[in-house]
């Protein structure tokens, strides 16, 4: 069986399915003996020319038997296969919750590929072991060792004779079983670089296209596919000697059993007799033929056991992998006795607040010192590098901060509920990522009960109705992966969209009008300043003429703020902006001497 910290607790939950399904597998396992038994009486009634009544009887058994071992496979097979595909479900059902819960950072260090690969690969492996490694092993267990009583009762000189190859299978399992789980794994890592390859390359389909590098990126990928080929042939290969090994030590036993046995009756019907340790050998046509019976019945447990090894093998690396990625610790999270944010009013305040990335080794925000107000709108600007997304995503927890550092309304971020606090926050990142749904569901996300009016009011405020409406299919229309049908302007005013109809108490823009032209942009800081009056905005930019007109914008410079003022008063006090401001209007002459 297969044991492990995150399945263990299956035995008990489906517990009554593996039971019953085990019960019905020993039951037809023990009534399948009964047919060599029928078998070998019958040649001994045909050789003595007895009655014939009872081959009736025993043919009628035979058909009994039968029925039983028919209804029997169909309890075993729903049971267990059912069980073994709840199982994965479940698994799969906890995987997914963790992989919400993981932070950021953990899919910055793991390849898309590998997480594919757990979910898919790796649990239909752990699957298939719940449902056919059961019925493998107590196939190779429960049956093997009822038909070898037989076989001893039967005849133990033969029996014993016909094992000794058998000890060769036990051997052979023991060598190859570690060496199959290791190359199990390197087949798993291969399938691993071969998803994230075609993953990325799916992703960036715009980019080799537009750089004309097809025939690059296929020979990039034959030499990624042909390294998984090799591993899998590898590994097949591997599997194919266990296979070919079984099968030869099964016809070493029958090549045994048909030998000796023929020789035993052979000297049994000229009446002469072969002594072994004292031991008179006396075996008969239907005695032989009754061996030849068990015999046959144990073939499947020997395939059983030989194809046991290398499934449990698949199995036990592929739970390793699945449990290493469940027990990935959460580092961001609620606190114990978390506070739970019921009203916000929206004043921010960093205090001496620094932060770094858990990959890097530098600080990329300093010694921090802001208070922002409750109703305020806030400009952010810098250069590029300078911290500038990095300090507000540091309000979505993210991360986690120093403790005493960052507050919202007074109370420390770090001893808030997470999903009080993000529910709190209306966020419009720079990657605008919108699903394969239609525009109403996309604008609608963070609603529970959104409607096509309220997704146009979203709209209206983000500029983007006229384009939608101008669509066939208006707000019904479907955005394509990731928004592959709209522009990335369009893509820009529905996140805008979507952030405004969450009507939150802070809104966070990160550079979110980048893709926009300047006529859109003005109705959409017109609409921030007119209907989010009493509610905090924080607006990331790269131009000052986005932030200009707001009511103070922040400075950064290399992770520290430079100055924290109105747009009039940073043109007397901030370098930084100062030059930002000269770049944009030399921008505009040269535009205007353009045209």
């Amino acid at each position: 069986m297969l044991f492990g910290k995150y399945v263990n607790r299956y035995y008990l939950k489906y517990g009554w399915m593996f039971l019953i399904g085990i019960l019905a597998l020993a039951a037809v396992d023990y009534i399948q003996l009964l047919i060599p038994e029928y078998l070998g009486e019958v040649v001994g009634i045909l050789q003595k020319g007895g009655d014939l009544n009872r081959i009736y009887t025993l043919g009628i058994y035979t058909l009994i038997v039968a029925s039983g071992m028919f209804i029997g496979r169909i309890i075993w097979r729903v049971t267990l296969f059912n069980a073994s595909f709840r199982i994965e479900a479940d698994m799969r059902h906890r995987m997914f919750l963790k992989a919400e819960a993981l932070p950021r950072q953990y899919y910055h260090d793991t390849k898309v590929g590998s997480v594919m690969s757990w979910f898919t690969n790796d649990l239909e492996t752990i699957s298939d072991y719940f449902g056919w490694g059961t019925v493998m092993l107590i196939d190779s267990s429960f049956m093997a060792i009822l038909t070898i009583i037989k076989m001893l009762f039967c005849d133990w000189v033969m029996s014993v004779i016909c094992f000794i190859p058998v000890i060769l299978i036990v051997i052979w399992g023991a060598i190859t079983e570690k060496y199959m789980a290791a190359k199990w794994d390197e087949r798993q890592r291969a399938y691993d670089e071969l998803y994230d390859f075609a993953q990325e390359n799916f992703t960036g389909i715009r980019v080799i296209k537009a750089f004309v590098k097809e025939t690059k990126e296929i020979h990039a990928f034959a030499k990624v596919a042909r390294k998984n080929a090799d591993v899998n042939i590898s590994f097949a290969r591997l599997s194919v000697i266990c296979d070919v090994f079984i099968e030869i030590i099964i016809a070493l036993m029958f090549a045994c059993c048909l030998i000796f046995g023929g020789w035993f009756v052979y000297l049994w019907s000229h009446n002469t007799a072969f002594i072994i340790f004292g031991y008179t050998e006396e075996i008969d046509a239907d005695k032989l033929i009754t061996f030849i019976g068990y015999m046959d019945i144990l073939i499947w447990p020997m395939i059983a056991l030989g194809q046991l090894v290398p499934s449990f093998s698949r199995a036990r690396a592929s739970l390793k992998r699945v449990s290493a990625f469940l027990s990935s610790p959460i580092t961001v999270h609620s606190p114990k006795d978390a506070v739970k944010l019921d009203k916000v009013e929206g004043n921010i305040s960093y205090r001496n607040f620094s932060f770094t990335y858990p990959s890097i080794d530098y600080a990329n925000l300093k010694n921090i010192n802001l208070d922002i107000k409750a109703g305020e709108s806030i400009g952010i600007v810098g250069k590029i590098g300078s911290g500038k997304t990095t300090l507000v995503n540091v309000l979505l927890m993210m991360y986690n901060v120093e403790p005493e550092t960052l507050f919202i309304d007074g109370q420390d971020i770090m001893t808030l509920d997470i999903d009080s606090l993000r529910d709190h926050i209306a966020y419009v990142p720079q990657d605008n990522f919108l699903f394969s749904d239609s525009i109403e569901h996309n604008i609608n996300f963070g609603l529970s009960n959104g409607t096509e009016e309220t997704a146009r009011m979203g709209a209206i405020f983000a500029g983007v109705d006229d384009d939608v409406r101008g669509f066939n299919k208006g707000y019904q229309t479907i955005s394509g992966e990731r928004g592959v049908t709209l522009s990335g302007g369009q893509k820009q005013r529905i996140s805008i969209a979507r952030a405004y109809v969450k009507n939150a108490p802070i809104l966070i823009l990160d550079d979110s009008v980048s893709a926009v032209d300047t006529k859109t942009e003005e109705t959409i800081l017109r609409n921030i300043t007119n209907e989010r009056k009493g509610k905090t905005t924080l607006v990331v930019a790269s131009r000052i003429s986005t932030v200009s007109h707001l009511d103070k914008i922040i400075v950064l410079n290399d992770g520290e703020v430079e100055a924290f003022d109105t747009p009039r008063n940073l043109l007397k006090s901030s370098p930084t902006y100062q030059k930002m401001v000269k770049l944009q209007e030399l921008e505009k002459e040269v535009e205007g001497g353009n045209s």
